[in-house]
């Protein structure tokens, strides 16, 4: 395969300032309120089902006519009305025409989850969103890890990979944010918004709160604990404007950041169930060779304790759970998985989700001895 020349300063466009719209007017997610952990509900997630699988040539999408035969992630954000689902590393055929990103924009996202079409490039094929050198050792390849809409723009997180290696670990050459204007066809990175490697948010997981983005990370590889960053809206794109959780207020500083969720911790995502008044967090558990699923009524937590969703027992070769933006998250939580083997694609899978009754301890009145 043609291995790219690094192009990223050519890539790297515009100012902080310049890259940022306006803030939109959006809805806020409703807020979380505290709560006494010791008498409420808990919600208990069952064992996930496969729905249907997304990609591939024998996929109900058939996702061969755009060249994409082997792909992996998955996870998804609102833009303009529209469902997008960001992939990472993309194949073709025998593993032949290699694209580190692809993109495609989701019909019915509430039902089968059709795939109306790819971001493409003039030959058809899905196009590669953010080019990579695709050097081992220098960059081997860009992988996006979450993203997010911004009105006009969309905005993608990535992690410049240095080197695979084994057992769910990699080394990550920098992090940052790319976007575009033009509903995904160009891609640009931002030359402000970079972090070194060692930030701890290699790999991230956004939550829009409307005023302040707030996203969860993890370092490279899946076997750091979970922190907690936030930024105002309009200065995204400006990394000295990042604030972090330190276990009782936000930081300048992202080496005060504290852990909410501990290791291991794999791909991430967060949403916000209204019925249940919980924030769900769902991410791959390497030692469990597990997805798992943790509540909490505060982005800063508590978290409850892991509750299994998918095990690797069932599922050889799963990671990556994206939670579906915009689901009702009631009785049910839908989210994409990867499977690196048998087959290297992505699947669509639910979950049932249900309150258990809180556990009420009886008290009893002592009796009254008289002593005369």
């Amino acid at each position: 395969m043609t291995l790219f020349q690094m192009q990223s300063h050519a890539l790297e466009e515009g100012s902080a300032a310049a890259e940022l719209p306006a803030a939109q007017n959006i809805a806020v997610s409703a807020a979380p309120v505290a709560e006494d952990m010791s008498s409420a509900a808990t919600l208990m997630v069952g064992p996930a089902e496969v729905v249907r699988q997304l990609t591939g040539a024998d996929s109900p999408n058939a996702t061969d006519r755009w060249n994409v035969h082997g792909t992996d992630l998955g996870h998804m954000m609102r833009h303009k009305g529209v469902l997008y689902m960001v992939f990472g590393d993309t194949y073709g055929p025998n593993a032949g025409a290699w694209r580190s990103s692809t993109m495609a924009r989701i019909e019915d996202p509430r039902g089968a989850f059709d795939i109306a079409q790819m971001i493409t490039g003039s030959d058809g094929n899905a196009k590669e969103l953010i080019p990579s050198a695709k050097v081992p050792g220098i960059e081997w390849t860009v992988i996006p890890t979450n993203g997010i809409s911004l009105g006009e723009r969309m905005v993608l997180h990535y992690m410049s990979v240095r080197m695979w290696t084994t057992d769910g670990r990699w080394l990550v050459r920098k992090s940052g944010l790319a976007w575009f204007d033009d509903d995904g066809q160009t891609w640009h990175r931002s030359r402000s918004a970079v972090w070194p490697n060692g930030s701890g948010f290699e790999q991230v997981a956004f939550v829009d709160q409307g005023a302040l983005i707030y996203s969860f990370g993890i370092p490279e590889g899946r076997f750091g604990g979970i922190r907690l960053r936030r930024v105002e809206r309009d200065v995204l794109f400006d990394p000295a404007a990042y604030r972090y959780w330190d276990g009782s207020g936000w930081a300048v500083d992202h080496r005060a950041a504290a852990t909410v969720v501990p290791a291991p911790a794999g791909e991430l995502s967060v949403a916000w169930s209204e019925t249940h008044g919980r924030w769900l967090m769902m991410y791959l558990d390497e030692m469990k060779a597990a997805i798992v699923l943790r509540t909490a009524p505060d982005l800063v937590g508590p978290w409850n304790a892991a509750q299994t969703v998918a095990h690797a027992g069932d599922y050889p070769g799963l990671y990556a759970p994206y939670i579906v933006p915009g689901d009702a998250l009631d009785t049910e939580v839908r989210f994409t998985m990867s499977r690196w083997k048998p087959l290297y694609n992505v699947f669509l899978m639910r979950a049932p989700l249900h309150r258990d009754a809180p556990v009420v301890v009886a008290t009893e009145t002592a009796p009254d001895i008289r002593l005369d």
